[in-house]
This record gives C-alpha cells, structure tokens and sequence, in this order.
C-alpha cells in the first residue's frame, strides 16, 4: 500500500486528467473514503477546540457541572449533526460509482501506459526504516458497500425488495493487533463504523405503521422512488487470520498485514442512530415531490449479527447478517443481511 501511493502521486502528475478518466473503481472509492475521513477528523478537532473552550469557563465558575455536562452533550451533538450532513451529501456520488461500477462505465487503468520509475536509496531511506515493519497494533479505515436485503421466512428468495438497488454502506475505523508475539497469522480486529442499509421496495410500495407492526402497503400513485433507511453506529469485533509472510532480516522478525490474503470471522453490535423513508412522485400538477418522513417505524433500537470478509490486500468480500430482527413486532422476523466489498485501507 505505501509503494502503491508512491507510485500513485506521481502518475497523477504525469497524466492528469487522462488517468482520471480511466481511474479505477478502487481508486475512486479510496479518494471518496479519503474525503469522509478527512470531514470526520475535522468535525472531532472542532469539537475538542469547543469542549476545551467549555472546560476553561468550568474552571473560572462562569458554568456549573451541570451546565458544563450539558453544553459539551450539546456541542456534541451538533457536531455529529454536521459529520451526518457532510457525509450526506458524499452518498449521492457513491450510489452513482457503484451504479456506474454495475453498468460497466468504469474500467481498470490502462496498465499498458504505466511508468515505473525508480528513486534513489537515498531519497527513500525515511521510507525504508518506516517500512521495515509494522507495529504490533496497526489502524485502518474501512469503507464497504453492496447489495442489501431481508432474510423472511429463513430465505432471501422472492424478496419484497429490489435485489440490485438495495444497498448498504459502511464506513468506520478499526484497530489491529497481533495476538502472538512471534506470528503473523492470529490478529484481533476491532473499532467503530456508521452503517446505512436501504431496502428499496418492488411494487409501488412503501412502509407505513398499522398499530404497533409495519407493513408494505400500495402507494396509491406512482413512486419514481421508494426507500427505506436505517442508520446505525455499531461496534465490530473480528478475529482475522492475515497469510502475510514475516520477513528475516539479519536475524530478526519483521511483520507487516495487509500485504496478503485474509479472512475475518466475527460479529458487530451497536444501536440505531434513525430511520427514514423516502418517497419520489409527481402530484396531480405534474410537480416533483420528494417527501422525506423520519421515524422509528417499529425498528428495533438495538441490533447485533455476525460478519465475515475474505480477501487479498485492502480489498475483501463482505458479508453481514443481522441476528436482530429488524422490526419489534411484526409476525414474520425478517432479518437484514448484505453482501458486498470492503476495503481496509492501512
């Protein structure tokens, strides 16, 4: 991964625009990772400028415990507010990269115009030292997305949901530590992501709330766009066994991750941040409408399931079922599951 961003910065000096035109998918989803990270990181600054501003007011007697506890929840928040809109704004461009990606509008890079170019020891000793291994406890960020769905009756068959335009999204951070001293393959992976799973129904319907259970009823005019999100923060726990060769080296071990195949077995659990359904038609004027509606809809507040990706390097397949039922009382249990991609970058 670090030679690959080497390599990477000086191609897009090179060729400019004619390397974004043929940019590949992975590219493109790293560079819009990159962007949610950046808007994350920026947002938590802010926050620890604020909470520190309020700190200083507690510590001359302008504010009381209370108050204090209560201005920093405040500024909290607002804070994840904001991440929530910025970040908002970032899914319309990956719901059209992974459309694009389905329709076969994005190629690979033209490897056959790919320059190598080779730098002096000199000029990369820095890189050298940092490179000769890794810590013991590493971080990542994770970006996924895919195809989402509910399991009804223990199959997925006959869904009442569009198979291809149900899709979930996953970003978060993780942290990786090798559990044995001297071996790469036992690694324990944990953090924190945002996950966002759409169900997109067939059939001109829409969720509506029939006392204390949700149903699909019939939209009684045309929908151009019916969708059903729920957003939650969850906690993922993995134990991830990486085939990442040590290397010896003057009779030491050097360790790196992520620089093989690797397969991840574990669950998450976490809590539902909102829920909120989506609705696209035209009124008897002919105008657009987007009508936006927030609630719990009977979705279960908690929600916990088991997860497993196997992969080559950053990029892995992905797949999460929830255990939790996604609705607290409807007759039927149906059970969110997705499939998809997942890119642990280091």
């Amino acid at each position: 991964m670090r030679n690959f961003k080497i390599y990477l910065l000086v191609f897009v000096c090179l060729f400019g625009s004619k390397m974004r035109a043929q940019e590949s998918f992975e590219g493109k989803a790293k560079d819009i990772a990159s962007r949610i990270e950046t808007i994350v990181k920026e947002e938590k600054n802010e926050l620890k400028v604020e909470v520190e501003a309020v700190n200083e007011q507690l510590a001359k007697g302008k504010l009381t415990n209370e108050e204090a506890d209560e201005k920093k929840k405040a500024l909290a928040e607002a804070r994840a507010k904001t991440i929530e809109e910025k970040v908002a704004k970032v899914e319309d461009e990956l719901h059209t990269l992974v459309q694009d990606k389905v329709d076969g509008k994005i190629k690979d890079i033209d490897t056959s115009k790919t320059i190598t170019i080779h730098f002096s020891k000199d000029y990369f000793s820095h890189h050298d030292k940092c490179s000769s291994g890794e810590k013991r406890t590493t971080s990542q960020f994770v970006f996924a997305f895919g195809v989402n769905n509910l399991v009804s009756n223990k199959q997925v068959a006959h869904s009442d949901f569009k198979y291809w335009k149900s899709h979930f999204y996953e970003w978060g951070f993780t942290y990786n530590t090798r559990i044995l001293k001297e071996d790469n393959l036992l690694h324990f992976k944990y953090g924190m992501s945002l996950m966002y799973n759409n169900l997109r129904p067939t059939d001109n319907r829409y969720f509506e709330k029939n006392g204390g259970q949700t149903d699909l009823v019939v939209s009684p005019v045309h929908l151009d766009e019916s969708r059903f999100r729920n957003v939650y923060i969850t906690v993922p726990l993995h134990l991830e066994f990486d085939f990442t060769k040590k290397e010896i080296r003057d009779d030491a071990n050097y360790f790196r991750t992520h620089e093989s195949v690797r397969v991840g077995l574990g669950g998450y659990a976490g809590f539902r941040v909102k829920s909120k359904q989506i609705l696209c038609f035209d009124d008897a004027n002919g105008n657009d409408v987007e009508q936006k509606t927030k609630g719990g809809y009977h979705v279960n507040d908690f929600n916990y399931g088991l997860s497993t990706y196997v992969g080559y390097k950053a990029t892995s397949l992905y797949l999460k079922y929830d255990l939790q039922p996604l609705f607290e009382n409807n007759p039927i249990e149906q059970n969110n599951i997705s499939l998809g991609l997942r890119f642990d970058f280091n």
